[in-house]
């Protein structure tokens, strides 16, 4: 596995978004999910991440069940800001209530430090400054490594960055979603900061196993005007091109998908997410997959960025308007 950068940190080129193990797409295994994570370190990936709101602390415990026996390459990343309760979900990124939240997490995951620790999202009621200012403490503390930002504007971006420097920021970016590549990606880049993609197989429809019939099986597809009506059919014949010439190559249209992103540039890693371990080794395999410049222009020519049809829907429950993990 190729090795990539996220400020001070190494990392796989590829990593493991865990949320899935809690929530988002149908019932969940316990066993199964961990024995789904120790197949990805045995292929290689070394990041992992998830958050204490994933199943309200749930996906941090089975993460510690399943890296108790890790070795030192191995890299968590959590976040905080979204928080589940009896009432509901909702946002708190005070600065006074984030190293109770770092606590709350380094005791769930089993570790006396957090290797990259993101704001899920921005709380609105609080200048992301202050916030990035007390997660910057934590820095100080030894209990965080690096810091990130997930689902910032580039203009609460810059801000971050002005009060501590920002490793990484996580954002939903795939061949399905292109968005991103008009104002976060040039923002991070200015800045130095890493780019680490959720969802970067489309929420399962890039690897062109989906159909019209398995999308109302996920909470996340199903409210997602993507996956509905005419902007479905006209995907899902994108997919069909994407997986015709994932084919002339020898891959799968999931592994093309990724490699796409990785070719974006060297600051990329993406987190695919998957419960299955065959799944995850296949996506692990991609960090070996080589496109060619010709191989990337006819890719952009057959699947064509504008032919995407339906925005992300709004959660209003994540507080923003960028949906996603």
């Amino acid at each position: 596995m190729q090795q990539r950068k996220l400020g001070g940190l190494t990392v796989s080129a590829i990593g493991l978004g865990c949320m899935g193990f809690s929530q988002g797409y149908g019932s969940v295994d316990d066993d199964e999910s961990i024995a789904a994570i120790r197949t990805a370190i045995g292929s290689g990936i070394t990041l992992f991440d998830t958050a204490q709101s994933y199943g309200g602390g749930h996906n941090e415990r089975l993460l510690a069940r399943a890296l108790r026996d890790a070795d030192e390459s191995v890299r968590v990343a959590t976040k905080f800001g979204i928080v589940r309760t009896d009432a509901g979900v909702g946002l708190d990124a005070k600065p006074e209530r984030v190293r109770e939240f770092c606590d709350a997490s380094l005791a769930r995951l089993e570790r006396d430090v957090i290797d990259l620790y993101y704001l899920h999202r921005v709380d609105p009621e609080v200048p992301i400054a202050e916030t990035v200012g007390a997660m910057a403490e934590l820095v100080r503390a030894g209990k965080v490594r690096q810091i990130g930002i997930s689902e910032a504007t580039p203009e609460q971006i810059a801000q971050a960055a002005a009060v501590h420097p920002i490793a990484a920021v996580q954002f939903e970016w795939s061949m399905l979603w292109r968005e991103p590549e008009g104002d976060i990606v040039p923002a991070a880049r200015e800045l130095g900061i890493a780019l680490v993609p959720y969802s970067p197989l489309g929420r399962g429809l890039l690897t062109a196993t989906l159909d019209s019939d398995t999308v109302a099986s996920s909470d996340f597809r199903r409210n997602d005007p993507r996956f509905t009506g005419d902007n479905l059919a006209s995907n899902l014949a994108q997919v069909t091109a994407l997986r015709e010439f994932a084919g002339r190559l020898g891959i799968s249209a999931g592994q093309l998908a990724l490699a796409w992103l990785l070719a974006q540039g060297p600051d990329v890693v993406p987190i695919p997410g998957s419960r299955r371990a065959g799944r995850i080794v296949e996506n692990a395999a991609a960090a070996a997959v080589e496109l060619s410049a010709d191989d990337l222009a006819e890719l952009e020519k057959i699947v064509r960025a504008e032919a995407w049809a339906g925005d992300r829907q709004s959660f209003a429950a994540h507080g923003t308007a960028r949906s996603g993990s």
